[in-house]
């Protein structure tokens, strides 16, 4: 859109201060007579910026003349900022590794300050940060000669190796500086992961690792390992294993609570004889209410979070307990429980069923398991734990191994990357039995190096059987 120029009006009418239109000789408002009032210069005085008052001429300082050009014909510099005399806040002269030479203003080398040097002597040469032997400067204000430490120097590499104090966390990094309350190592900047980026827990029987993976901005999933004595004194090991759904909200919270409950269930349970399995089913139902609590909370409380979704908190749950020379698994959604013999030479099996599009398609008969779970659907649950879940129904299993061997719980962050019961044997260590969370530890690592798209959960529970178990059995509920 084009403007017209005109010529510019008085900006206020001085009877009534109201902007006249250019042109105008009387106001349109009072009447006044504009023309009686002198025009404004085109011009404009130029203003002074205040400026402070200008200090007592100092003694003129002597700048040498250069004495030859470089190829463009400008004079070479021949006035460094030592050249040029000054003084401290006190007034007096500033001293330096330069002194002033009074005729030519250039500077001579003077050793007298603490240096280094790359020659054959630098190995003598210290930076000391308690040197006062400069005269007439550090010593005569009281004030230490302070310097930069040297990085090479082995004071300052003996200073980067000193172990935190006993109980504060050391950084992941450099493994040496000890982390501060904010996250951050105060050796070398590194932030520290969050707690639950990265978990392990082990116990005499079982151990456990999560990890967040390479490609999520958070771990959702969660875990809960234990152990307790049942009425005859005999042990019980727990594992339980959550995975939170990422398409609600706050599924992170929904895992931990779930995990916490069931594990907290089992650990209630066991000790007065109720029998495994009916403490799995129990256990469920009590992880399942308390992941319902969390969609009673109210909705502002949560506002800050900017993951926060509109549908209720959601997980799967997966879990195994070892009693009695009974394994017990029971699961809700696609977490899953695998066998792996100690002798290799045996048979693995998995030891649940998914709920999941693929899983249902299978069962069916409309698809065979290849073609279900290269399916884009595939991994779209049916069953899990949470308010909008449409029905819960627990899932236990009760199993009596005749032979040694591991059982391992994980969520499909693992077995993405390891999914049939060839794969899964094939990527556990040789020595988990022995060492389960070195064990679990390369199970995570493995989903890692697979591309890590989700996050990983592992718990391994080494069964060892009784002399006098021999036989085997199974029952499914």
């Amino acid at each position: 859109m084009s403007q017209s120029h005109q010529q510019p009006a008085l900006p206020k009418c001085p009877g009534c201060e109201e902007p006249p239109a250019a042109g105008d000789l009387f106001c349109g408002v009072c009447g006044y007579d504009l023309s009686a009032v002198p025009a404004r210069p085109d011009d404009r005085p130029t203003m002074a910026i205040t400026v402070p008052p200008a200090a007592p001429a100092a003694e003129a300082v002597r700048w040498p003349t250069a004495e030859e050009t470089d190829s463009s014909d400008v004079p070479a510099p021949v006035v460094r900022p030592a050249d040029v005399p000054g003084t401290d806040s006190g007034g007096r002269p500033l001293t330096g590794p330069d002194t002033p030479d009074a005729e030519s203003g250039r500077g001579a080398a003077s050793p007298s300050g603490p240096v280094r040097t790359g020659g054959p002597d630098s190995a003598t040469a210290r930076v000391r940060h308690d040197d006062r032997t400069d005269p007439g400067g550090a010593e005569a204000s009281g004030d230490f000669a302070l310097a930069a430490p040297d990085p090479r120097a082995p004071e300052h590499t003996a200073s980067l190796a000193t172990v935190p104090a006993p109980g504060a966390k050391v950084c992941v990094a450099c493994r040496s500086g000890r982390v501060d309350a904010d996250g951050y190592c105060e050796n070398c900047g590194h932030a520290q992961p969050r707690e639950r980026d990265h978990m392990e827990q082990e116990l005499d029987a079982v151990a456990a690792v999560s990890d967040r993976g390479l490609r999520h901005h958070r771990n959702e999933d969660s875990f809960a390992v234990s152990s307790t004595a049942l009425p005859d004194g005999s042990p019980a090991v727990v594992a339980i294993v959550c995975d939170g759904v990422s398409s609600a909200s706050r599924p992170d919270e929904a895992s931990a609570a779930a995990a916490s409950a069931a594990n907290e269930a089992l650990l209630e349970s066991l000790p007065r004889g109720t029998h495994p399995q009916q403490a799995m089913h129990e256990a469920i139902v009590a992880a399942s209410e308390a992941v319902n609590a969390l969609a009673q909370e109210p909705s502002g409380a949560r506002e800050h979070d900017a993951h926060r979704h509109q549908n209720a908190p959601a997980c799967t749950l997966v879990g195994a307990i070892m009693a009695g020379g009974l394994l017990i698994v029971g699961w809700v959604g696609d977490s899953r429980v695998y066998w792996v013999p100690a002798d290799r030479t045996q048979p693995t099996a998995r030891l649940t069923e998914d709920d999941s599009w693929a899983a249902q398609m299978v069962a069916a008969g409309l698809m065979n398991e290849a073609e279900a779970y290269a399916d884009e659907r595939a991994h779209a649950i049916t069953g899990w734990l949470g308010a909008d879940a449409y029905e819960l129904e627990p899932h236990t299993a009760a199993f009596k191994p005749d032979r040694p061997g591991l059982v391992v719980v994980c969520t499909d962050g693992l077995w993405n990357y390891a999914e049939s019961v060839e794969e899964m044997a094939a990527a556990v260590p040789a020595d988990a039995q022995e060492q389960p969370l070195h064990a679990a530890r390369a199970l995570v690592g493995h989903a890692l190096d697979g591309g890590g798209h989700d996050n990983v959960t592992v718990a391994l529970l080494p069964f060892a059987v009784r002399p006098q178990g021999a036989g085997s059995a199974c029952d499914t509920v």
